[in-house]
């Protein structure tokens, strides 16, 4: 349009007749063309340079941090999936024990009745043993696992926690964060 109202100001000024119409035109609305050019002029200058160094980086900053924030949402996802796993699998095991414990008192159970009177009451005793070493068992075995699992979460924890933060921990922070979470999952 600009470039228009130019051709126009530029015939104008070859034709005289046309010439006093259009410039009384542009006088009368107060048109400067070479001021609307000079505008035009430094508002491009003005917008390729913001883009250039301003909205273009911000861009990429926004695009990156959007990146990064998807890729440590996955993560924990893909933790929290390990996690879960973890606690079917020892969930599993204290299954198993409890059917191993179970298995051990009925043949404890059977021999006690082929035996005699004598021979039931050593075969009772054994079987309280037995089933006194499975509870221990299990019970060590929970234990175990619960700590292990306590131990795994809090990495997991200290290491989602470095991922989403950006940054390394020192070895006094890991350890904080390690005892706050294995507290709270000791009190769960």
């Amino acid at each position: 349009m600009l470039s228009s109202l130019n051709i126009l100001a530029v015939a104008a000024v070859e034709n005289g007749e046309a010439a006093s119409g259009v410039t009384k035109i542009f006088q009368d609305f107060g048109v400067s063309v070479p001021n609307i050019l000079a505008q035009v002029l430094s508002f491009s200058i003005v917008a390729f340079v913001l883009y250039r160094f301003a909205f273009k980086p911000v861009l990429l900053t926004l695009e990156d941090r959007r990146q990064k924030i998807a890729s440590g949402l996955s993560y924990a996802d893909e933790m929290k999936a390990k996690l879960e796993a973890a606690a079917q699998e020892s969930a599993q095991i204290i299954r198993q024990a409890q059917l191993d414990a179970q298995k051990s008192i009925d043949e404890a159970r059977k021999a006690a009745k082929e035996f005699g009177d004598k021979q039931q009451a050593e075969a009772l005793q054994r079987a309280a043993d037995i089933l006194a070493k499975a509870q221990q068992a299990i019970e060590l075995e929970h234990k175990k696992m619960v700590t292990e699992a306590r131990t795994e979460i809090a990495r997991l924890v200290v290491a989602t926690t470095e991922r989403v933060l950006a940054r390394k921990l020192t070895d006094a922070d890991r350890t904080s964060y390690n005892e706050t979470a294995a507290k709270e999952l000791a009190s769960l």
